[in-house]
Formats: C-alpha cells, sequence, structure tokens
C-alpha cells in the first residue's frame, strides 16, 4: 500500500469517525448541522476511471448511514455528488483528462476551489434535507436547512484547511 492510499483511508476513517462521533451531536439553532465527511470526496484524487470514487463514496455515506441510523439518505446524496463531481471539476478547473494526473486544488484560485467545494455541498445537503423531510410541504424548512448547513460547514472545511495547511508549512 503506497502513502497515497494509506492517506486516503486514514482520511476516510478520521472523517467518517469525526462525523458520526462528534458532528452528527451538533445541532445549532435546530437547523444547523455540518456534515464534514463530504470532504473525502473533495480530496480523492482525479481520475478517468469513476468506479474507485463512486464504491468510496456509497461506503463513506453507508457507513455513515449506519451509525446514524438515516436509512440511506447519506450513501444516496455521497453516490450523487461522487457521479456528478467530473461534470464540476470539468466546468470550474477547465482541465483535460491528461491534466488529472498532476491536479492538486492548492495549485488554483481560491474562487474556483470555493465554487467548486461549495456547489457539491449544497448539491449533497439539499438532497439530504429534501429525503430527511421528504415532503414539499416543507420546502422552505428543507431549504433553510440546507443554506445554514451549507454555510456553516463550508466555514468549518475552510478554517480547517487554512489551520492545517498552515500547520504543514510551519
Amino acid at each position: 500500500m503506497n502513502k497515497r492510499t494509506f492517506n486516503l483511508l486514514l482520511s476516510f476513517i478520521g472523517l467518517t469517525l469525526l462525523q458520526v462521533l462528534i458532528l452528527n451531536n451538533i445541532l445549532i439553532f435546530g437547523y444547523v448541522n455540518p456534515y464534514l465527511y463530504i470532504i473525502f470526496i473533495f480530496i480523492f484524487p482525479y481520475k478517468v476511471n469513476r468506479f474507485p470514487i463512486l464504491f468510496s463514496a456509497f461506503f463513506l455515506g453507508l457507513f455513515v448511514d449506519l451509525f446514524s441510523d438515516s436509512g440511506g439518505i447519506h450513501t444516496f446524496a455521497t453516490t450523487t455528488i461522487a457521479y456528478i463531481r467530473p461534470y464540476f471539476f470539468k466546468t470550474f478547473f477547465q482541465k483535460t483528462e491528461v491534466d488529472y494526473e498532476f491536479f492538486t486544488m492548492s495549485q488554483e484560485s481560491f474562487g474556483k476551489v470555493f465554487n467548486f467545494i461549495a456547489s457539491l455541498t449544497l448539491i449533497h445537503h439539499f438532497i439530504v434535507f429534501l429525503l430527511i423531510n421528504f415532503s414539499f410541504n416543507n420546502f422552505l424548512n428543507v431549504i433553510v436547512n440546507t443554506l445554514l448547513s451549507c454555510i456553516f460547514s463550508l466555514i468549518l472545511y475552510f478554517v480547517g484547511n487554512f489551520i492545517f495547511r498552515r500547520k504543514q508549512q510551519l
């Protein structure tokens, strides 16, 4: 097992445990519930073959569902954003398949990275809250939950990214 695969495995386990043990127990103002486990989908290497990311996203969502007793909601949402990730990748970063092997998000501008991550986070959260409510009668509640949780998740993601990147540079 090479270093990259080992780091991905550690990220998978660490983000899953962070989500199910700590973040699932946070509910701010009755609306905000951060979902940071989807970071794994953002940091997964970009390659032409989509099977590994779909497989990993499915199991990531499945493990969160098993610990959260949420009936497959997270599995569906993570698999969906893993499936549409290449389209957003091409749209925001304008890279070709040749560039995938050498791509890192740290080389891109903050605006591109923010748009990419915010779009996929918004889609993930919308799917999760729509399936939790499973009714269009509470559509305003779905929108409020989605927006507030998305904002809080993005703040946590970028603050954590800043702290860890800063720590690696020292």
